[in-house]
């Protein structure tokens, strides 16, 4: 379920991370990598009057997992990124409760 919403990197940029960073978060969340969605979000910056480079953000959505694991999945994200020789990046997580997130009409709390 985690759903990563990046900006400030390029498609081809995060399809040189987007195995072994999955892969990361998959281990560190007992799940499997076909829970996660990576999706480029083609934006245009602009400041002062041009446009300007993104600033590297990565919004995650996903349901809670603790601190300790958020911590650390923040962690596995900004070191894949920093590998494709970005030296900055921002994290923010977004949390869903289950019974606020449907999958065909049936809420994840009736589970």
């Amino acid at each position: 379920m985690p759903h990563l919403f990046i900006r400030g990197v390029t498609v081809e940029q995060v399809k040189t991370i987007s195995k072994p960073l999955v892969q990361e978060l998959a281990d560190l969340c007992a799940c499997g990598t076909d829970n996660f969605t990576l999706e480029v979000v083609q934006s245009t910056f602009v400041f002062d009057e041009r446009e300007v480079p993104g600033y590297p953000f990565i919004e995650v959505k996903w349901f809670e997992r603790g601190q300790e694991i958020r911590d650390e999945f923040a962690n596995i994200i900004t070191k894949q990124v920093q590998t494709i020789e970005i030296p900055e990046v921002e994290v923010a997580f977004s949390t869903f409760k289950e019974s606020d997130y449907y999958f065909n009409g049936k809420s994840f709390a009736e589970e």
